[in-house]
């Protein structure tokens, strides 16, 4: 018989991305590698039509991209808490629903876990961020439920729920010398998270922590947000978003916003989707334009372009410039202008609610500016230059500390119940 694991596996299973990590009962957490040396992957399942394989994270967008033949799925979690979780879908000539397609990708951890630690692991703890939705108790609830299930259909017998800023807030601990009181800011990809927290070295070795967490705040605003705006601003236009017509009126722009939306975008590819689409083509006074539409549909490039979008917004960041949203698959020559003013300018909504909602944990908490020790980002969406603007803005003078951006929650979940 296999000896039982004695220690945690913490899952973050993220908006966009995804990661794992392993504490045993005495030593350090550890990051687990998914794909090679990789410790994060992208939250993502595509279904080879050629071959019927399955395949996960960057393997999943490489065969997309590659033009093989198939479904890609992406943003899972998005759907957690909505109907659209028990709607099926065909997938090599089979309905399967997107809980059961959240399962399969888990399945896809545990298994990885299993040749990472030799023992398929039974006990998890999931990472969860503060409101799965906004205002609705009863859907939060029932995201958290589903995800529940689908842990425990792949084999978790103990599954437990930790909020995704306190896991940071515990990984980001283990660096500190003395007592602080910090602001943990956690982007992710579908949520923008918060909590104000008391750390330090002596308060590690409590059993009890609840008195440590000062106040907690969220709001459904992530990097796929971010990306959905850029792409309606900067890409949409060229396929008919704001388009007048014949009669001076816009085209109906509902297709438009579900070929921003990650996890809508494999709708449009339906049969009745088409047909509507198709129908729109009256409300164009410039037929070309419709045209670059529905080759996008026909061609299922509504991902590819989703992926253009976000990479085109994570160099626009990191560069502080000017770059081109590529749209050669769609017409040679095509591409969408991105810089760094426009992007402040188009997110700058969002970036405001976001930031009030980390004032917000502020007031909560009852504190000033100068009781923050710090502000700890973690979260692949925390890196975005004019979200760190908005929010030194917010805070001046506070010291921010960027952590590990894709892996520190899962680090921290795993220590939460180390």
């Amino acid at each position: 018989m296999t000896p039982p694991l004695h220690g945690t596996l913490g899952i973050d299973f993220g908006t966009s991305n995804s990661a794992m990590a392993w504490a045993d009962v005495r030593g350090t957490a550890r990051l687990i590698p998914l794909e090679g040396a990789a410790v994060s992957m992208p939250t993502a399942v595509f279904y080879n039509s050629e071959d019927s394989s399955t395949h996960f994270g960057r393997d999943a967008v490489a065969q997309y991209l590659a033009g093989t033949e198939g479904r890609l799925m992406r943003s899972l979690k998005s759907l957690l808490g909505s109907p659209l979780l028990l709607e099926t879908t065909v997938v090599n000539h089979q309905q399967i629903s997107f809980q059961e397609i959240v399962a399969t990708f888990l399945a896809a951890l545990r298994e990885r876990a299993a040749q990472s630690l030799g023992v398929a692991p039974t006990k998890v703890v999931m990472g969860r961020p503060v409101h799965f939705v906004d205002d609705d108790l009863e859907r939060d609830a029932l995201a958290q439920d589903s995800l529940l299930q689908a842990a425990q259909a792949v084999g978790f017998r103990q599954v437990s729920f930790q909020l995704e800023p306190i896991a940071a807030a515990l990984d980001y601990e283990r660096r500190l010398e003395r007592e602080s009181v910090v602001l943990v800011v956690d982007l992710g990809g579908g949520t923008s998270d918060f909590t104000v927290v008391r750390l330090g070295p002596q308060r590690m070795k409590l059993t009890e922590r609840a008195d440590d967490v000062l106040a907690t705040t969220g709001v459904h605003i992530g990097g796929t947000d971010f990306d959905h705006k850029l792409s309606l601003e900067q890409v949409m236009p060229l396929l008919g978003y704001k388009h007048l017509g014949p009669q001076q009126r816009e085209v109906p722009s509902r297709v438009f916003f579900d070929l921003s939306t990650w996890h809508l975008i494999q709708w449009l590819y339906q049969p009745r989707a088409l047909s509507q689409a198709q129908q729109l083509r009256v409300n164009y006074t410039n037929v070309a334009l419709h045209e670059r539409l529905m080759k996008v549909l026909k061609h299922r490039d509504g991902h590819r372009i989703a992926h253009e979008v976000e990479q085109a917004k994570i160099r626009c960041s990191e560069q502080d410039g000017a770059t081109q949203v590529d749209l050669s698959d769609v017409e040679r020559g095509l591409g969408a202008a991105m810089d760094a003013d426009a992007m402040r300018d188009h997110l700058g909504s969002l970036l405001a609610r976001t930031v009030a909602c980390a004032r917000e944990c502020v007031l909560r908490a009852g504190l000033t500016d100068g009781t923050l020790d710090a502000i700890y980002l973690t979260g692949g969406s925390s890196a975005l230059r004019p979200f760190q603007r908005a929010l030194q803005a917010e805070f001046p003078g506070v010291a921010m500390v960027e952590g590990d951006l894709f892996g520190g929650v899962a680090s921290g979940l795993a220590y939460s119940r180390s």
